[in-house]
């Protein structure tokens, strides 16, 4: 039997999920770019959700590619969120409520087992957005094991949070900040403001006199050392929640999109 040809792939379809098998062949014969969100489940203080890091990361892929397809002409249809990878690299955070850890060497693996496959199938360009600083390092080594193994599929990786310098310095941070701290909340507020337990948001580590030697060395980001994140304080979180505004959310969520749609325009061209 033959199959049908198609010309077109409806204009509606952002998730490579809802692509048919007929969309997918045309996708890859337009050299679409697959943008894949990954986060972790694991503890974000007495007032964020477990998932904060994939519903941020997973927010930030669809707005990237929603805004693809409405800037130039043509670009509809030349690039998809795939679907998220919901677990990570949370060692760090397995003494407190929630975490589930896959490690490593797991996180490598899938990762690079899903890009094998891409690859192989034709696609050449894929994009990972991690919410979860934690996969930054296992997103460098299936990097470099891409290049040994496929050297000419484009991978690339991003954080979140870290893309908008700008928007976070201007957020009202104490002196120890970060996990489930102002910036994480101000973007969850701006997402959506019921998954955040106001009532229980509320500070951890403020203060680098608070740490205890080895804690507070940690927070050195060259050389660099780690501790699990009941150390900086009972309910792990870093800064002080309590001032988080949507307002700010958006500004920081703003300029992350910014900074990505820009670079996949680049990545489209290759």
């Amino acid at each position: 039997m033959t199959r049908p040809a198609i010309t077109e792939i409806r204009p509606h379809i952002r998730d490579y999920a809802e692509l048919t098998s007929l969309e997918v062949e045309l996708a890859k014969d337009r050299g679409s770019l697959l943008v894949l969100p990954v986060g972790a489940c694991e503890q974000h203080g007495d007032g964020l959700p477990l998932g904060t890091d994939n519903i941020r990361a997973d927010h930030v892929a669809h707005a990237v590619v929603e805004q693809l397809a409405g800037g130039a002409q043509g670009q509809a249809g030349r690039a998809f969120v795939l679907p998220s990878i919901d677990y990570g690299v949370s060692p760090h955070h397995r003494f407190l409520p929630g975490t589930i850890n896959i490690g490593p060497q797991l996180f490598i693996d899938l990762i690079t087992s899903i890009a094998h496959q891409l690859a192989d199938a034709g696609f050449a360009k894929l994009l990972v957005i991690t919410g979860h600083g934690g996969n930054l390092a296992s997103l460098g080594v299936a990097q470099q094991s891409l290049l040994e193994t496929h050297p000419d599929f484009v991978f690339a990786y991003a954080p979140v949070s870290a893309l908008a310098p700008e928007s976070t310095a201007a957020l009202p941070r104490t002196e120890v900040s970060g996990h489930c701290g102002e910036s994480e909340t101000s973007q969850m507020l701006a997402i959506d403001a019921h998954l955040v337990d106001t009532d229980h948001l509320s500070p951890g580590a403020t203060r680098l006199d608070d740490l205890d030697p080895r804690a507070r060395l940690s927070r050195t980001k060259s050389p660099s050392t780690a501790v699990t994140f009941d150390r900086y304080a009972d309910n792990g979180v870093l800064g002080d929640p309590r001032t988080a505004t949507a307002a700010a959310g958006e500004g920081i969520l703003g300029e992350v999109i910014s900074v990505l749609v820009s670079y996949c325009q680049e990545l489209q061209k290759l």
